[in-house]
């Protein structure tokens, strides 16, 4: 299948408050995320390369040693092995991660 429609995918809770419908091909997968306001992504890491966009509301990325707020619009790369988290402010926020090579585990 080509075409998806990420409200007909079943979510999945991450993390409290992080909601994710993911789609993947051979090579990569794409997590469309919802994460309500307050949510923690602790520090964490993957061999997995990610990438990313924002695409509703905000988001306070530490990526390694640098910490950025994320806005709408705007994308942030993560290589495979760095440490990071993310942090939602007051307001519920959207994005799109994109991993390479697939995680297996988000394969649901």
């Amino acid at each position: 299948m080509s075409f998806y429609i990420p409200a007909e995918r079943t979510p999945k809770e991450l993390f409290p408050g992080a909601v994710a419908r993911t789609f993947w091909g051979e090579k990569l997968l794409l997590s469309y995320l919802d994460l309500a306001p307050g949510c923690f992504v602790p520090l964490h890491s993957h061999p997995h390369e990610q990438a990313g966009m924002v695409l509703e509301g905000e988001l306070e990325f530490t990526i390694g040693d640098e910490t950025r707020i994320v806005k709408a619009g705007e994308i942030f790369i993560i290589p495979g092995g760095v440490e990071h988290s993310v942090k939602v402010g007051d307001t519920p926020a959207r994005a799109l991660d994109i991993f390479s090579p697939v995680r297996e585990e988000y394969k649901w």
